[in-house]
């Protein structure tokens, strides 16, 4: 195993990029990116023959989403760099081996040691840190290789492995479209109700929606109601991308029609069900419903949320919807938002109330279409920091003093990101 994956050429590119962020927006921005973006290569990454390994910067396992977040800041580099391309397909081949290992995992360990966020979890694969079903898991690392293989032309990584992995994606998806038919369970003895699933680790009761089943939040909380809508909506874009590799790199129609049908039957029960009458009275997204009248009106920090639609799920969102949706989330309607002296923005049931995560500010900067906010977003993290240097996972948004986890490498990801869309505005 090694960690030496950063040549000169990767900290030119790293160092270019930081340059450009430093002429448009200020030195200490720009340092910041640097010092982020290569200290998320340095620390979280390690090689061997089965690809690139990620950990969350301060968790010893490798999140299926965490790991493609905390990689989308390189792929704007990657004509710049051929090693830093090298390193990414290393981690989508890593991804393609876990998944196909265990479809229905969120997190798993390096090798198969038998480490567990808990012992007791009824699942005691060696090599599942945590077997929490998410949507999202899944549709991560399958819009980060679609964005790969157009972005580089590549496909050596989409091997027969990518090919078969592509296969469970969408045969499980379109299972869960009826979760009564599926033998997963999550369990979690003594738990409190966030940390298991109800009914014997099924989740709470669902009707046949169209929409595929998910146990867990982007979160990592469970569900309330099985069917999240920006998850489902994110599985929606996924498959387009499966559809699109499917033709033109596998020559596999069959996967590619099965992909495109998928796709049609979750937007309508989404249509038909997940959007709903929101506050100020215009249709906007629920973030997660039953299909039997059970509707949650929310949104959460973590991605996919409904916030970041418009990054996750771009060309199957309703514009006219989202916009409401988005007035509605960044509202006091939302029960997670948060607002005060220091800070507004969009915390989770995750964290302690009255905490904002930089990863919503982020996304909201994003998502806004507008320069002046993306850079008034940059300052607000700068200041939030609690003069560390480091984005956290969540802050007090009266006193950022108190906030949670010391490192978080999604949260550093997300405001590099921003950082290097706004030099470009």
């Amino acid at each position: 195993m090694t960690t030496t994956h950063i040549d000169d050429q990767v900290l030119t590119t790293l160092r270019s990029a930081a340059d450009r962020v430093r002429a448009t927006l200020g030195t200490d921005i720009g340092d910041r990116v640097e010092r982020a973006l290569g200290r998320t290569l340095r620390e979280t990454i390690s090689l061997d023959e089965d690809g690139a390994f990620v950990i969350t910067g301060d968790i010893p396992a490798m999140w299926l989403r965490d790991s493609t977040t905390q990689m989308t800041p390189y792929l704007r580099l990657t004509a710049a760099s051929p090693a830093l391309a090298d390193l990414l397909w290393a981690v989508v081949r890593r991804q393609f081996r876990l998944i196909d290992h265990d479809p229905y995992a969120n997190s798993f360990n390096r090798e198969p040691n038998g480490a567990h966020y808990d012992p007791d979890d009824l699942n005691a694969d060696p090599l599942v840190w945590e077997q929490k079903y998410e949507v999202d898991s899944l549709g991560y690392p399958v819009t980060f290789a679609h964005a790969l293989w157009r972005s580089t032309g590549r496909v050596d990584v989409l091997d027969a492995t990518a090919h078969r992995v592509f296969r469970t994606i969408v045969d499980q998806w379109r299972l869960e479209t009826d979760h009564d038919r599926s033998a997963y369970r999550f369990v979690r003895p003594g738990a409190v109700a966030t940390e298991t699933l109800a009914r014997d680790g099924r989740g709470t009761p669902v009707a046949v929606t169209g929409m595929t089943w998910s146990g867990f939040r982007p979160s990592d909380d469970a569900c309330t109601y099985g069917y999240n809508v920006p998850a489902n909506l994110f599985a929606a874009e996924a498959l387009l991308a499966v559809a699109a590799i499917a033709r033109e790199v596998w020559d596999d129609g069959a996967l590619a029609a099965d992909a495109d049908a998928l796709r049609t039957t979750i937007l309508d029960g989404v249509a038909r069900h997940g959007v709903v009458p929101g506050p100020s009275g215009a249709d906007v997204y629920a973030y997660e419903v039953d299909g039997l009248g059970g509707v949650l009106l929310m949104d959460d920090a973590n991605t996919p949320s409904l916030l970041s639609l418009p990054l996750s799920a771009p060309t199957v969102l309703d514009p006219a919807v989202w916009t409401a949706t988005r007035d509605f989330v960044r509202s006091p309607a939302n029960p997670f938002w948060f607002a005060g002296s220091a800070a507004a923005g969009i915390g989770s049931p995750h964290t302690l109330p009255g905490r904002a995560w930089p990863i919503a500010l982020a996304v909201d900067g994003l998502v806004s279409g507008s320069a002046a906010r993306r850079r008034e977003v940059l300052d607000v993290l700068v200041a939030t920091d609690a003069g560390t240097g480091d984005m956290h996972e969540s802050f007090d948004v009266d006193d950022p003093t108190r906030f949670s986890r010391p490192w978080f490498s999604w949260a550093d990801a997300m405001f590099c990101e921003l950082a290097l869309v706004a030099a470009e505005d």
